[in-house]
């Protein structure tokens, strides 16, 4: 397992209210000196139960209690659930079809490659991570969704599904390698287990994206002038700045 060689320590300027949870995805058995998770619990309340222990621990199937060992493909999708007969019993889908087309979109590993999932709180972080997930509130996430797009231009999604949220915080971002974010409570088991502070951000960034945001967010300025100037102001500061490219673009044209 490689050790932590990135800088992440710009993250800590955000004073999160929680600490931002790494995650990495093991075939084999993590290095010597983690200890494994004591008890079970759904994925999803894992990044809390990170925050709480501040130490860095794994899992392995028996552990995780809800569908989550599913999506890390630990073990194989029972045919009621697939089949949609649960779903409907909770409210969330209409009725089973419903319920079963859910699986042609969440994402999942193939069965037994990930046979480990190890979690540490950024503090503690001594390993390069497959994911770093932030909590967030709206005035942080507007920095990182920025961020998110400072270098390349590129837009933002949001996917996920009301049922196997899971998927979209964990598999989705490490299989597609793009950063996905969803609002805290929006999703059934999370919000009835009571897994998050509803109302708040989560982003997961993946290990593709992370050096990309990392280094947007040490370059690019934070606190935009244009969001505490009032709107008056920013209305003349936004005439100013057109002006002065339209004549940039003439003075352009006179040299063609």
């Amino acid at each position: 397992m490689k050790e932590l060689l990135q800088d992440l320590s710009i993250y800590e300027k955000f004073n999160f209210e929680q600490a931002p949870v790494a995650v990495k995805f093991l075939l084999t058995k993590p290095d010597e000196g983690i200890k494994k998770l004591d008890k079970s619990m759904s994925l999803c309340e894992m990044i809390t139960e990170a925050r709480v222990r501040n130490e860095p621990f794994y899992i392995t199937k028996d552990n995780e209690s809800c569908v989550g060992k599913v999506a890390l493909g630990m073990v194989d999708l029972e045919v009621p659930v697939e089949g949609g007969l649960v779903g409907p019993q909770f409210g969330i889908y209409q009725e089973a079809r419903a319920n079963h087309a859910l699986y042609k979109h969440v994402h999942m590993f193939q069965r037994g490659l990930v046979n480990f999932v190890l979690f540490s709180t950024l503090g503690k972080l001594t390993f390069e991570p497959d994911l770093l997930i932030l909590n967030t509130n709206v005035e942080q996430a507007e920095i990182i969704i920025r961020a998110m797009s400072y270098s390349t231009g590129d837009p933002i999604e949001s996917k996920f599904t009301p049922a196997l949220g899971c998927s979209w915080i964990f598999i989705y971002p490490f299989q597609t390698g793009k950063t996905n974010y969803m609002i805290t409570g929006t999703t059934f088991g999370a919000k009835a287990k009571e897994a998050f502070t509803p109302g708040q951000f989560l982003f997961t960034i993946p290990y593709q994206q992370l050096p990309v945001l990392t280094q947007n967010l040490k370059n690019m300025e934070w606190y935009l002038p244009s969001y505490s100037d009032g709107r008056e102001k920013f209305l003349k500061r936004d005439e100013k700045a057109f002006k002065e490219a339209e004549k940039a673009y003439n003075d352009a044209l006179k040299l063609i």
